[in-house]
């Protein structure tokens, strides 16, 4: 499927109960040993609990039926583009780093639950001024792969790598919230990283305590804590761009061989200690990523049980769609495969609001989109259900709303109604998309058949994966629609509206080019507020008033199906990065 943003699906800072939602993507819906439909229809979304100081303690639950030893085999077609906690921001590589990474909270998941605790603090903060301070205590006994113990100048110093050149890549909250500057670049300008000396809006009053010092309320800090970015990084381990290959560990494993492309070894770290640790296990011995097979090869020797296939898995890579009839033909092969939600990710029919500018043409458009077929040609109801809303149920304060209902077929008759109202006739749109797959080609021709019903011309454009970003995104930009997917980078909606619907946002963050003075204000105004429940339910009310515009069409709630070898234990979907969840994982016999 086409362009994916560069959000990776995470979680908020609200106390709230678990929200449980029928659906069979997102957040919740992993099972323990990947006992799951091969349809990954069996799901059921959860937002997250704020977890206390006793949740933080450690150790983690354990796995039931989990043993200690063996070698996890993990093949993945690719490796990876950053291992550096301050540049990654995807969400399969945040689950799987969690191996030899820790942050200051992190995500508990039992039973498939997730809930927010302190990883590296005792807590998950505690605010004052209004959210403007945020405080956090480290643990005792917490230490680098060394021995050495982890401190707060640590953690300050790999906050403050966030600022320098060179991390563009990772998430900007860190810059952007410690200055109240609207981007980094502007933030940078301000501090430039560790090269500029001290920051002094983070303060280290001794080695276990870290306070930050906001200008404006950040109601989420909890949450953006759990990132990547929020790892410990020290001074003398900082290899540079060599870091980005073999980061110092703080967590249960630590890498100790990696040949980028083609295989990456962890073994056990001696001073990780589990009492520490809610998160994380050390139940097989070394973990081997092995990178460059085809998944289909991959894929059938797990299914088969060839070679190394038992005690193997992907965390990247989903079961090829060659192999999907035989997983649910043979209820052997349909065990291996693990399938749950995919985080907090949406796919949606993007519309340029600035082409597109008339909304009566945005409503038809949303008429005409066979959701139907078009789920169908990608894989059926197992790449996720039909979705009404702009953002996902494993959102906190998400509510279920469907403004414009519509039969999944589309409603060609609705659509001309609307067609019909517009300022001026419609006979011609453009749909761009990006070549990743044969499935793209005939999910172009089913779309071009449905605009067709309604006398629309679709012009489709096939792009090279590698030049989409580009061409949709920037400059003129001659595209009215595009499939992608969306997320936020934790499940609040802190970070759907106020980083992709504001109007002076650039194109690669608002790249439908949406454009309401009564939602900028609405934005500004909400910016402000420090509650992080009020900001969640006034977040989800403006919601509903942009989607009354249509700037884009629902599609789907992202499902995933991977797969892991039958002596793999403890494979399930983590509920917040949409993945296998590495640090679950045991062999069962070896």
């Amino acid at each position: 499927m086409s362009a994916f943003t560069p959000r990776a699906a995470a979680l908020p800072a609200l106390a709230l109960t678990t929200a449980l939602l029928l659906c069979s993507c997102s957040a919740g819906a992993g099972s323990g040993d990947g006992e799951r439909d091969a349809k990954g229809t069996s799901g059921k979304r959860l937002t997250a609990t704020l977890g206390t100081a006793k949740d933080s303690a450690g150790p983690a639950p354990e796995v039931p039926g989990a043993r200690r030893g063996g070698t996890v085999t993990i093949a993945n077609l690719n490796d990876y583009s950053h291992l550096d906690p301050q540049k990654i921001y995807a969400g399969e590589t945040y689950s799987t780093s969690l191996l030899w990474g820790r942050q200051l909270t992190q995500y508990q998941v039992v039973d498939g639950k997730p809930k927010l605790v302190g990883d590296l603090a005792t807590d998950t903060g505690m605010s004052s001024d209004g959210g403007r301070t945020w405080t956090f205590r480290l643990k005792e006994g917490i230490a680098w792969e060394d021995g050495k113990p982890i401190t707060s100048e640590h953690v300050k110093y790999g906050i403050e790598r966030t600022f320098a050149p060179g991390f563009e890549a990772g998430p900007t909250y860190w810059p952007e919230w410690l200055t109240g500057s609207e981007d980094r670049s502007t933030a940078v300008k301000k501090y430039g990283g560790p090269k500029d000396g001290d920051l002094d809006a983070i303060e280290t009053p001794d080695a276990r305590t870290i306070v930050f010092h906001f200008p404006q309320p950040q109601a989420d800090v909890p949450y953006m804590a759990a990132q990547s970015s929020s790892s410990p990084v020290r001074e003398d381990k900082d290899t540079g761009t060599g870091y980005d290959v073999k980061p110092f560990a703080t967590g249960p494993y630590r890498i100790v061989e990696h040949k980028q492309n083609q295989r990456m070894v962890l073994e056990r770290n001696p001073h990780w200690k589990a009492e520490t640790d809610p998160i994380r296990h050390q139940y097989p011995e070394r973990f081997e990523f092995t990178f460059g097979k085809q998944t289909l090869n991959t894929a059938q020797e797990v299914f088969n049980g060839r070679g190394d296939g038992p005690t193997t898995l992907s965390t990247r890579n989903e079961v090829p769609p060659e192999l999907f009839a035989a997983a649910d033909r043979d209820p052997a092969k349909r065990k291996l495969v693990v399938a749950g939600s995919r985080g907090a990710y949406t796919n949606d029919l993007y519309i340029k609001n600035s082409r597109v500018t008339d909304p009566e043409v945005r409503k038809a458009i949303h008429y005409l989109f066979p959701r139907e077929q078009a789920r169908q040609v990608l894989g059926g109801p197992r790449v996720g259900d039909f979705a009404t809303t702009l953002s996902s149920p494993a959102v906190v304060g998400w509510e279920r709303y469907d403004l414009y209902p519509v039969a999944p077929a589309g409603d060609i008759a609705k659509a001309k109604e609307h067609l019909a109202k517009a300022r001026k006739k419609v006979t011609r749109l453009t749909y761009a998309y990006s070549a990743d797959s044969p499935q793209d080609d005939r999910l172009a021709q089913v779309l071009s058949d449905a605009f067709a019903k309604a006398g629309i011309t679709l012009v489709v454009k096939r792009l090279d994966p590698a030049a989409f970003t580009n061409e949709v995104f920037r400059g003129p930009a001659p595209y009215d629609m595009w499939l992608s997917t969306n997320s936020v980078d934790w499940p609040t909606p802190s970070t759907l509206l106020p980083d992709s619907f504001h109007s002076e946002l650039d194109s690669l963050a608002n790249s439908i080019r949406y454009a309401n003075p009564a939602v900028d204000r609405e934005l500004e105004r909400i910016a402000k507020i420090g509650d992080a429940r009020r900001k969640a339910e006034e977040l989800i009310d403006l919601e509903k008033v942009v989607m009354k515009d249509v700037p884009v069409v629902p599609f789907l709630y992202a499902s995933v199906a991977q797969f892991r070898g039958e002596d793999i234990g403890g494979a399930a979907i983590h509920p917040i990065y949409g993945a296998i969840a590495a640090a679950d994982l045991y062999v069962k016999k070896s």
